[in-house]
């Protein structure tokens, strides 16, 4: 892939998770499950591993007990890029997007399954005025919490593709940007051309 799609530092792979949070996580024998996922990062800001969990019935978790390797995949924001938008007749449409492809081993921690809970909870609860806690389920956390097992997905690998218009020329990148409006893909895009939003 072209350089130029490089994310820009380990900061634009962990906001890109934080605001899109939900992953596909695929096991080695082609199972895939959507789970939202926390990203873990050593002293240097690079993501070391993903916490999450599953459901205890959830035939992945065999699959990644019998072999811990597998793929997690993010999609960040994304989106058709319309020649209607630019003033040049023979420009060619295109598609933008931000995607993250970790290679992963899968390691289960039962014991941690609480904590992890509360911590994606917390995240996700975070920008609400009036957050959620799981002591609001009562007796009844309890009780699910035994039907659920966390996991960290330690990183082997990481493949992320920013594609946002690095390859355009400044006066078509900013009628792309106009023609998209206040919408977090051209938010994204301004950004990785380190542009100030309008």
């Amino acid at each position: 892939m072209d350089t130029r799609f490089s994310p820009r530092s380990h900061a634009d792979l962990i906001r890109l998770i934080a605001d899109h949070p939900l992953a596909w996580v695929v096991s080695q024998d082609f199972q895939a499950t959507p789970l939202p996922l926390i990203a873990e990062t050593d002293m240097s800001g690079a993501i070391v591993s993903l916490l999450g969990h599953f459901a205890r019935r959830n035939p992945q978790v065999a699959a990644f007990q019998g072999n811990p390797h597998g793929l997690i995949l993010f999609q960040g924001p994304q989106g058709y890029i319309s020649p209607r938008l630019v003033s040049r007749p023979a420009w060619a449409p295109t598609w933008n997007y931000a995607v993250i492809r970790f290679e992963v081993t899968v390691s289960f921690v039962p014991d941690e399954t609480d904590a992890a809970v509360r911590r994606l909870a917390a995240h996700l609860e975070h920008e609400r005025r009036d957050p959620w806690h799981v002591e609001e389920m009562g007796n009844r956390y309890g009780q699910l919490q035994q039907h659920i097992i966390a996991f960290h997905a330690h990183v082997r690998a990481t493949h992320a593709t920013f594609k946002l218009g690095q390859d355009e020329d400044r006066g078509t990148f900013e009628e792309i940007v106009a023609g998209l409006g206040e919408v977090p893909l051209a938010s994204w895009m301004l950004q990785q051309r380190c542009l100030t939003p309008r």
